[in-house]
Protein backbone atom coordinates (compact mmCIF):
# COMPACT_ATOMS: atom_id res chain seq x y z
CA UNK A 1 0.00 0.00 0.00
CA UNK A 2 1.12 3.41 -1.24
CA UNK A 3 2.90 5.80 1.81
CA UNK A 4 1.69 9.53 1.61
CA UNK A 5 2.83 12.20 3.34
CA UNK A 6 1.62 14.32 5.89
CA UNK A 7 -0.01 17.44 3.31
CA UNK A 8 0.01 14.99 0.39
CA UNK A 9 -3.36 15.60 -1.78
CA UNK A 10 -5.31 12.18 -2.03
CA UNK A 11 -7.04 11.25 -5.27
CA UNK A 12 -10.43 10.55 -4.59
CA UNK A 13 -13.12 9.21 -6.79
CA UNK A 14 -17.02 9.11 -5.92
CA UNK A 15 -18.05 5.73 -4.01
CA UNK A 16 -21.71 6.07 -5.22
CA UNK A 17 -22.71 7.10 -1.70
CA UNK A 18 -24.95 10.17 -1.46
CA UNK A 19 -23.78 12.62 0.54
CA UNK A 20 -25.60 13.62 3.40
CA UNK A 21 -25.51 15.27 6.76
CA UNK A 22 -26.36 14.01 10.05
CA UNK A 23 -24.08 11.13 10.00
CA UNK A 24 -24.05 8.72 12.85
CA UNK A 25 -20.27 8.18 13.80
CA UNK A 26 -19.10 5.63 16.34
CA UNK A 27 -15.38 5.69 18.22
CA UNK A 28 -13.53 3.11 20.06
CA UNK A 29 -10.48 3.75 22.13
CA UNK A 30 -9.14 1.25 24.98
CA UNK A 31 -6.96 3.36 26.80
CA UNK A 32 -8.03 5.82 29.60
CA UNK A 33 -5.94 8.19 31.56
CA UNK A 34 -3.31 8.88 29.15
CA UNK A 35 -3.15 12.72 27.74
CA UNK A 36 -2.46 11.69 24.19
CA UNK A 37 -5.67 9.17 24.07
CA UNK A 38 -7.12 12.09 25.65
CA UNK A 39 -6.12 14.92 22.82
CA UNK A 40 -7.31 11.95 20.58
CA UNK A 41 -10.71 11.79 21.59
CA UNK A 42 -10.68 15.43 21.96
CA UNK A 43 -9.85 15.84 18.42
CA UNK A 44 -11.87 13.18 17.84
CA UNK A 45 -15.06 15.32 19.00
CA UNK A 46 -14.33 18.61 17.99
CA UNK A 47 -13.49 17.70 14.09
CA UNK A 48 -17.23 15.99 14.12
CA UNK A 49 -18.47 19.48 15.32
CA UNK A 50 -16.07 21.94 13.32
CA UNK A 51 -17.77 19.37 10.18
CA UNK A 52 -21.33 20.26 10.67
CA UNK A 53 -22.14 16.75 9.18
CA UNK A 54 -22.10 14.69 12.16
CA UNK A 55 -25.24 14.30 14.16
CA UNK A 56 -23.92 12.52 17.15
CA UNK A 57 -20.90 10.51 18.23
CA UNK A 58 -21.26 7.12 19.88
CA UNK A 59 -18.22 6.77 21.94
CA UNK A 60 -16.77 3.40 23.31
CA UNK A 61 -14.07 5.39 25.60
CA UNK A 62 -12.12 2.82 28.45
CA UNK A 63 -9.21 0.71 29.44
CA UNK A 64 -9.81 -2.90 28.01
CA UNK A 65 -8.25 -5.47 25.80
CA UNK A 66 -9.12 -6.81 22.34
CA UNK A 67 -11.96 -8.96 23.78
CA UNK A 68 -13.71 -6.33 24.89
CA UNK A 69 -13.17 -4.19 21.88
CA UNK A 70 -14.35 -6.20 19.72
CA UNK A 71 -17.55 -6.02 21.94
CA UNK A 72 -17.35 -2.48 21.97
CA UNK A 73 -17.51 -2.06 18.24
CA UNK A 74 -20.55 -5.09 17.87
CA UNK A 75 -22.02 -2.86 20.09
CA UNK A 76 -21.83 -0.12 17.79
CA UNK A 77 -22.62 -1.83 14.89
CA UNK A 78 -25.92 -2.59 16.60
CA UNK A 79 -25.88 1.07 17.28
CA UNK A 80 -26.35 1.49 13.92
CA UNK A 81 -23.74 4.08 12.89
CA UNK A 82 -22.25 4.79 9.65
CA UNK A 83 -18.67 4.80 10.00
CA UNK A 84 -16.90 4.00 13.13
CA UNK A 85 -12.77 5.82 14.19
CA UNK A 86 -10.86 2.96 16.28
CA UNK A 87 -7.36 3.03 18.01
CA UNK A 88 -7.10 -0.68 17.87
CA UNK A 89 -5.74 -2.86 20.48
CA UNK A 90 -3.42 -4.63 18.29
CA UNK A 91 -3.12 -5.04 14.07
CA UNK A 92 -4.92 -8.24 13.79
CA UNK A 93 -6.90 -8.85 17.12
CA UNK A 94 -9.83 -7.12 16.30
CA UNK A 95 -10.30 -8.00 12.71
CA UNK A 96 -13.43 -9.83 12.76
CA UNK A 97 -15.74 -6.77 13.94
CA UNK A 98 -14.19 -4.73 11.57
CA UNK A 99 -15.21 -7.37 9.09
CA UNK A 100 -18.82 -7.78 10.45
CA UNK A 101 -18.59 -3.62 10.36
CA UNK A 102 -18.02 -3.38 6.64
CA UNK A 103 -19.99 -5.98 5.39
CA UNK A 104 -22.70 -4.34 7.33
CA UNK A 105 -21.50 -0.99 4.87
CA UNK A 106 -20.03 0.36 7.69
CA UNK A 107 -16.70 2.80 6.84
CA UNK A 108 -14.16 1.99 9.24
CA UNK A 109 -10.95 3.89 9.84
CA UNK A 110 -7.86 2.89 12.03
CA UNK A 111 -6.12 5.53 13.38
CA UNK A 112 -2.59 5.65 15.33
CA UNK A 113 -1.75 2.11 14.66
CA UNK A 114 -2.58 -0.24 11.72
CA UNK A 115 -5.01 -3.04 10.76
CA UNK A 116 -4.57 -5.90 8.80
CA UNK A 117 -8.21 -5.85 8.16
CA UNK A 118 -8.00 -5.29 4.15
CA UNK A 119 -11.79 -3.73 4.56
CA UNK A 120 -10.45 -0.60 6.91
CA UNK A 121 -8.78 2.59 5.74
CA UNK A 122 -5.66 3.00 7.88
CA UNK A 123 -4.54 6.78 9.16
CA UNK A 124 -1.71 6.63 11.11
CA UNK A 125 1.14 8.27 12.31
CA UNK A 126 4.30 6.48 10.93
CA UNK A 127 5.27 4.90 14.50
CA UNK A 128 8.53 3.11 12.90
CA UNK A 129 9.82 6.04 11.57
CA UNK A 130 9.02 8.12 15.10
CA UNK A 131 10.92 5.32 16.88
CA UNK A 132 13.99 5.38 14.47
CA UNK A 133 14.80 9.01 14.04
CA UNK A 134 14.51 10.15 17.29
CA UNK A 135 16.79 6.86 18.52
CA UNK A 136 19.42 8.07 15.70
CA UNK A 137 19.22 11.45 17.38
CA UNK A 138 19.66 9.80 21.14
CA UNK A 139 22.59 7.62 19.84
CA UNK A 140 24.69 10.55 17.99
CA UNK A 141 24.03 12.54 20.87
CA UNK A 142 25.38 10.03 23.14
CA UNK A 143 28.63 9.69 20.81
CA UNK A 144 27.43 6.61 19.49
CA UNK A 145 28.28 4.75 22.34
CA UNK A 146 26.89 3.97 25.62
CA UNK A 147 23.18 2.33 27.49
CA UNK A 148 20.23 3.36 26.80
CA UNK A 149 17.38 2.98 29.12
CA UNK A 150 14.55 1.57 26.64
CA UNK A 151 10.74 2.46 27.83
CA UNK A 152 8.37 0.91 25.36
CA UNK A 153 4.45 1.64 25.68
CA UNK A 154 2.19 -1.45 25.98
CA UNK A 155 3.45 -5.08 25.10
CA UNK A 156 1.70 -6.27 21.96
CA UNK A 157 -0.28 -3.05 20.85
CA UNK A 158 0.34 -2.26 17.29
CA UNK A 159 2.16 0.95 17.62
CA UNK A 160 4.86 -0.61 20.67
CA UNK A 161 6.01 -3.53 17.75
CA UNK A 162 6.72 -0.54 15.23
CA UNK A 163 8.25 1.41 17.57
CA UNK A 164 10.39 -1.46 18.70
CA UNK A 165 11.54 -2.16 14.68
CA UNK A 166 12.21 1.38 14.30
CA UNK A 167 14.45 1.60 17.31
CA UNK A 168 16.61 -1.74 16.59
CA UNK A 169 16.61 -0.55 13.13
CA UNK A 170 18.63 2.47 14.72
CA UNK A 171 20.63 0.26 17.03
CA UNK A 172 21.70 -1.95 13.86
CA UNK A 173 23.76 1.33 13.11
CA UNK A 174 25.07 1.80 16.06
CA UNK A 175 27.06 -1.21 17.41
CA UNK A 176 28.05 0.16 20.44
CA UNK A 177 24.99 1.12 21.45
CA UNK A 178 23.66 -1.42 24.35
CA UNK A 179 20.57 -1.44 26.37
CA UNK A 180 20.47 -0.59 30.04
CA UNK A 181 17.41 -1.68 30.98
CA UNK A 182 13.90 -2.35 28.97
CA UNK A 183 10.99 -1.35 30.39
CA UNK A 184 6.78 -1.26 29.22
CA UNK A 185 5.45 1.28 30.70
CA UNK A 186 1.83 0.75 29.52
CA UNK A 187 2.02 4.66 28.23
CA UNK A 188 0.98 5.70 31.84
CA UNK A 189 2.80 8.41 33.61
CA UNK A 190 3.19 6.70 36.95
CA UNK A 191 3.78 3.54 35.49
CA UNK A 192 6.92 4.88 34.14
CA UNK A 193 8.05 7.26 36.98
CA UNK A 194 8.46 4.38 39.20
CA UNK A 195 10.34 2.56 36.60
CA UNK A 196 13.01 5.03 36.16
CA UNK A 197 13.01 5.71 39.62
CA UNK A 198 13.33 1.75 40.81
CA UNK A 199 16.36 1.50 38.10
CA UNK A 200 18.03 5.06 39.34
CA UNK A 201 17.26 3.43 42.79
CA UNK A 202 19.11 0.63 41.77
CA UNK A 203 22.43 2.18 40.49
CA UNK A 204 21.88 0.65 37.10
CA UNK A 205 24.41 2.87 34.82
CA UNK A 206 22.96 4.21 31.85
CA UNK A 207 24.14 7.13 29.38
CA UNK A 208 20.50 7.92 27.78
CA UNK A 209 16.92 7.81 27.83
CA UNK A 210 14.44 6.96 25.15
CA UNK A 211 10.97 6.66 25.82
CA UNK A 212 7.68 6.08 23.84
CA UNK A 213 5.88 9.22 24.95
CA UNK A 214 5.98 8.84 28.67
CA UNK A 215 8.56 11.83 28.93
CA UNK A 216 8.19 14.66 30.84
CA UNK A 217 7.91 12.52 34.44
CA UNK A 218 11.24 10.74 33.38
CA UNK A 219 12.70 14.43 33.63
CA UNK A 220 11.00 14.99 36.39
CA UNK A 221 12.14 11.74 38.32
CA UNK A 222 15.53 12.74 37.26
CA UNK A 223 15.50 16.27 38.49
CA UNK A 224 14.69 14.80 42.02
CA UNK A 225 16.80 12.09 42.58
CA UNK A 226 19.76 14.68 41.22
CA UNK A 227 20.89 11.89 38.96
CA UNK A 228 23.08 13.34 36.10
CA UNK A 229 20.93 14.58 33.25
CA UNK A 230 21.51 12.45 30.61
CA UNK A 231 19.60 13.10 26.71
CA UNK A 232 16.42 11.97 26.43
CA UNK A 233 14.27 11.68 23.63
CA UNK A 234 10.29 11.48 23.78
CA UNK A 235 6.87 12.45 22.56
CA UNK A 236 5.98 16.40 21.27
CA UNK A 237 3.92 16.73 24.62
CA UNK A 238 3.86 19.82 25.96
CA UNK A 239 5.20 19.20 29.41
CA UNK A 240 8.41 17.43 27.51
CA UNK A 241 8.21 20.24 24.80
CA UNK A 242 8.34 22.91 28.23
CA UNK A 243 11.52 21.35 29.55
CA UNK A 244 13.57 21.09 26.97
CA UNK A 245 13.39 25.18 26.81
CA UNK A 246 13.53 25.50 30.64
CA UNK A 247 15.48 22.65 32.42
CA UNK A 248 18.88 23.52 32.73
CA UNK A 249 21.90 21.12 31.68
CA UNK A 250 18.53 19.08 29.45
CA UNK A 251 19.89 17.63 26.03
CA UNK A 252 16.63 16.30 24.60
CA UNK A 253 14.47 15.68 21.49
CA UNK A 254 10.79 15.52 20.95
CA UNK A 255 9.19 13.36 17.93
CA UNK A 256 5.86 14.91 16.39
CA UNK A 257 3.20 11.92 16.70
CA UNK A 258 0.20 14.20 16.98
CA UNK A 259 -2.82 12.56 18.86
CA UNK A 260 -4.95 14.92 16.12
CA UNK A 261 -4.66 11.93 13.81
CA UNK A 262 -7.79 10.97 15.73
CA UNK A 263 -9.70 13.81 14.35
CA UNK A 264 -7.95 13.36 10.97
CA UNK A 265 -9.73 9.85 10.94
CA UNK A 266 -12.77 11.38 11.49
CA UNK A 267 -12.42 13.70 8.49
CA UNK A 268 -11.27 10.77 6.44
CA UNK A 269 -14.32 8.73 7.27
CA UNK A 270 -16.74 11.92 6.71
CA UNK A 271 -15.07 12.11 3.66
CA UNK A 272 -15.94 8.82 2.44
CA UNK A 273 -19.32 8.44 3.61
CA UNK A 274 -19.65 11.59 1.17
CA UNK A 275 -18.49 10.10 -1.53
CA UNK A 276 -15.09 10.77 -1.96
CA UNK A 277 -13.39 7.16 -1.51
CA UNK A 278 -9.06 7.59 -1.38
CA UNK A 279 -6.97 5.65 -3.96
CA UNK A 280 -4.98 4.47 -1.54
CA UNK A 281 -6.03 2.50 1.94
CA UNK A 282 -3.50 3.75 4.21
CA UNK A 283 -2.07 7.31 4.60
CA UNK A 284 0.86 7.69 7.01
CA UNK A 285 1.93 11.17 8.84
CA UNK A 286 5.46 11.00 8.41
CA UNK A 287 6.90 12.76 12.03
CA UNK A 288 9.34 15.73 12.62
CA UNK A 289 12.16 16.08 14.89
CA UNK A 290 12.78 19.30 17.54
CA UNK A 291 15.55 18.49 19.66
CA UNK A 292 17.08 21.64 22.07
CA UNK A 293 20.73 21.71 20.77
CA UNK A 294 20.16 22.75 17.13
CA UNK A 295 19.23 26.53 16.56
CA UNK A 296 17.15 25.03 14.15
CA UNK A 297 15.42 22.89 16.53
CA UNK A 298 15.13 25.44 19.21
CA UNK A 299 13.57 27.78 17.43
CA UNK A 300 11.01 24.96 16.50
CA UNK A 301 10.39 24.19 19.92
CA UNK A 302 9.40 27.80 21.02
CA UNK A 303 7.22 27.51 18.33
CA UNK A 304 5.08 24.86 19.32
CA UNK A 305 5.04 25.25 22.96
CA UNK A 306 1.70 26.02 24.00
CA UNK A 307 1.01 26.98 28.18
CA UNK A 308 -2.67 26.40 27.36
CA UNK A 309 -2.92 22.37 26.87
CA UNK A 310 -2.40 20.06 29.72
CA UNK A 311 1.53 18.72 30.20
CA UNK A 312 0.56 15.61 28.93
CA UNK A 313 -1.09 16.38 25.55
CA UNK A 314 0.72 16.69 22.21
CA UNK A 315 1.64 20.52 21.02
CA UNK A 316 0.58 19.47 17.54
CA UNK A 317 -3.15 19.82 18.08
CA UNK A 318 -4.01 19.61 14.29
CA UNK A 319 -2.78 18.37 11.20
CA UNK A 320 -3.21 20.55 7.94
CA UNK A 321 -5.16 19.46 5.17
CA UNK A 322 -6.81 16.98 7.57
CA UNK A 323 -8.22 18.79 10.76
CA UNK A 324 -10.06 21.58 10.64
CA UNK A 325 -11.52 22.62 14.31
CA UNK A 326 -9.92 25.42 15.90
CA UNK A 327 -7.59 25.50 18.93
CA UNK A 328 -10.57 26.85 21.24
CA UNK A 329 -12.86 23.77 19.95
CA UNK A 330 -10.12 20.83 20.80
CA UNK A 331 -9.58 22.02 24.06
CA UNK A 332 -13.10 22.84 24.89
CA UNK A 333 -13.11 18.67 23.96
CA UNK A 334 -17.25 18.94 22.92
CA UNK A 335 -18.70 16.86 20.11
CA UNK A 336 -22.02 17.52 18.45
CA UNK A 337 -25.05 18.09 20.69
CA UNK A 338 -22.46 18.50 23.99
Amino acid sequence: MKRLLLGTALTFGLAGMAAAEGYKIGISNTVQGNGWREEMVCAMKAEALASGKVDSLNIAHRNTDAAGQLEDIRNLIQAGVQAIVVNPTNADGINAAIKEATDAGIVVVAVDQAVTEPSAYILSNNQEEYAYIGAKWLFETMGGKGAVVYMRGAAGAGADNDRDRGFKRAMAEYPDITIAQETFTGWQQDQGKQQINDIIAAGVPFQGIWTSGIDNVIVDALVESGAPLVPVVGADNAGFVGQLSSVEGLQGAAVTNPGSVGGAGVALAIQILDGKVPADKTVLVNPAIWDNVSEEGKAKLAAAANPNLSPEWPVSVSIDGWTTYTMDQIIACKGPGE
